[in-house]
């Protein structure tokens, strides 16, 4: 099992990076906020879960080994698989999570997309306290340490909202409207995961 990597990034895409080990480029599927703390051609390094299936071998890469160890515990619920997982940390940093199943907040799991009601239901059910109490760690989107680099990613954030199956518009209006309430023009690039979370939180509050 490849626990975690350290090497070159070569690439960083919407929902993915390529990490050079010893020129060995390594795929890596990555939360927005992990891929926001990553630069092309610096050293990075991320813990990693390797998903072995008959026909794959998939690597998923993480800020830090808490959120592995919650992408990895969250597996254990039936019906929740690693992109699903993926998808749960997209959302939420690993003590929102830890929040919402302790309090059984079935509004806050429902706002990731792809998880109802039930869902939510079997999530806090079968959880239980596995995921251990939060640890009032500093949230993984938060890059304070990453230098900021200018330009506009606000189209970003829009295809990371669409890729996980929103409507065109409707991501950009949520964005559209982080932004505005942010009092900001565009989104910088270290603010990417930050404005992504806040745009599923909107959406999700307006899921039919």
């Amino acid at each position: 099992m490849i626990a975690s990597l350290t090497g070159t990034v070569a690439h960083v895409g919407l929902d993915r990076a390529v990490v050079d080990v010893g020129g060995v480029g390594y795929l890596v599927h990555a939360t927005p906020a992990t891929l926001a703390g990553l630069r092309t051609g610096e050293t990075a390094s991320v813990a990693t879960s390797m998903v072995v299936r008959e026909d794959s071998m998939t690597l998923y890469g993480f800020g830090d080994v808490d959120e592995r160890d919650v992408f990895e515990a969250v597996q254990t619920v039936s019906g929740v698989g690693p992109r699903l997982a993926l998808a749960m940390l997209a959302v939420h940093t690993p003590d929102a999570l830890r929040r919402a199943v302790a309090t059984e907040d079935l509004a806050a799991l429902t706002r990731v997309p792809g998880i109802g009601r039930k869902g939510a239901q079997r999530i806090v059910l079968e959880l239980g306290d596995r995921l251990g109490p939060a640890t009032g760690a500093v949230p993984a989107d938060a890059t304070a340490d990453a230098a900021p680099v200018a330009g506009d990613h606000t189209e970003r954030v829009v295809e990371a909202l669409t890729g996980l199956g929103w409507p065109v518009k409707q991501a950009q209006d949520a964005v559209a409207k982080v932004l505005a309430e942010a009092g900001a023009e565009v989104v910088a690039a270290d603010e990417v995961a930050g404005t992504l979370r806040a745009a599923l939180r909107l959406l999700g509050g307006h899921r039919g």
